[in-house]
């Protein structure tokens, strides 16, 4: 019989595992805010001041440090990386649930940032030790485990913290990153790995004279940021979107749920195919279709006249999402030296967590001075952008 593929036996554990960490990432979104409220005395403006920051402390630390760990992981593997990412995180999580006021679930939620990285990471050793014919496919597999989990996770932890508590869900939260720690340490092998040596790495500018083309890396990286912005931008106008176009009814909750877990669920549905697809046409044309296709739906979700209309939009944006995430990271490892790949997933999840920041600061500002459609016209307007610059970048640079 013949032996399984390492690179095979990573892929199915690095699934699995980054599943439930989606999971767990995910799973206190629905409470914190009302967690937050239970630390302190706040009135409503104190509450939404405090909800933001805590909410974007995560990606603002986690933006700063992500290139250092690049580095580090391209000196002693993706591996440790992982290793150091889940032990952190399950240790951070658990801490939450002991958190006595906002200061401390501040502090831990920045320190989330600091231990950031397991699905980049679990990205990029999938990425480096796959051969690059199965690469797509490969990507699009992690992205849909990991959008599974980020479905699931939402739901899990608001069935869990209404049985049991917010700390109680937070002990779990750690468990479960706990659970991808032990299946990393004992399951996941890394033996292609060749370290990169400091003379090697050098400056961001001498990184970039490495590849074939730094003006694709920095087109992609681009892309990465505006995709992301784009997506959040929405975020925190949907449930509000879905409360006028149903009255104030009182399933407005219940809707709004079922219409933000559509895009993820059409993702799930769709990555896989579609990374095998740009394995066999070409990567760069499935991003170009998944950018058209996003133009198109976002300004059509500006006229929707039913919660109907707004959820088959939605449902269509996750096979536009299924042709932009994963294929940017299929296209940014088939265009990097395989020494490269960790720093080059480090940048673009720096890229990520930046277009987390802004992106939701977009929708409500445009949401507060003018109406939730303008919302989706302006993310339109902002795909336009990247596709003229996508064209610009990135198609002209391809071999």
């Amino acid at each position: 019989m013949q032996k399984q593929p390492v690179w095979k036996r990573n892929l199915q554990v690095s699934t699995v595992s980054v599943f439930l960490a989606g999971i767990a990432f995910s799973e206190i979104t629905p409470f914190l805010s009302l967690y937050i409220d239970t630390l302190g005395k706040f009135s409503h403006q104190q509450l939404s001041f405090w909800s933001g920051i805590v909410f974007s402390a995560v990606y603002v630390v986690a933006a700063l440090v992500s290139p250092i760990w690049g580095k580090l992981a391209d000196k002693k593997g993706r591996k440790p990386m992982i290793l150091r990412a889940s032990l952190g995180m399950a240790v951070v999580f658990t801490c939450m649930g002991l958190a006595q006021n906002v200061w401390q679930l501040l502090f831990l939620r920045g320190m989330q940032g600091v231990f950031a990285g397991f699905i980049s990471n679990s990205n990029a050793l999938i990425a480096s030790e796959t051969p690059k014919n199965k690469s797509g496919k490969a990507l699009g597999i992690m992205i849909s485990a990991q959008t599974g989990g980020q479905l699931l996770g939402p739901f899990a932890g608001g069935a869990l913290s209404q049985a049991f508590s917010y700390r109680v869900t937070s002990f779990i939260t750690g468990a479960l990153l706990f659970t991808c720690f032990i299946l990393s340490v004992f399951f996941i092998h890394e033996d292609d790995f060749v370290p990169v040596e400091s003379k090697q790495r050098g400056s961001f500018k001498d990184t970039m004279k490495q590849f074939k083309s730094g003006q694709l890396i920095l087109g992609l990286l681009l892309t990465t940021l505006i995709i992301q912005a784009a997506n959040n931008s929405i975020n925190p106008i949907v449930s509000l979107y879905v409360r006028s176009l149903m009255h104030n009814s009182r399933q407005v909750v219940l809707v709004s749920g079922v219409i933000a877990a559509l895009p993820g669920i059409a993702t799930v549905a769709a990555a896989s195919y579609f990374g095998g697809l740009g394995d066999r046409i070409g990567t760069h044309k499935i991003i170009l279709g998944g950018l058209i296709g996003s133009i198109i739906l976002f300004f059509l979700t500006a006229f929707v006249r039913n919660t109907v209309e707004l959820g088959v939009c939605r449902f269509l944006v996750g096979f536009t999402d299924a042709c932009l995430f994963p294929q940017v990271q299929t296209l940014l490892t088939k265009h990097s030296p395989k020494e490269l790949t960790s720093r080059v997933f480090s940048w673009n999840q720096s890229a990520m967590y930046v277009g987390n920041i802004f992106g939701p600061l977009l929708g409500s500002t445009v949401s507060a001075h003018f109406s939730y459609s303008a919302v989706f016209l302006v993310t339109s307007g902002i795909v336009v952008i990247n596709l003229l610059l996508y064209r610009t970048n990135i198609l002209k640079n391809i071999a």
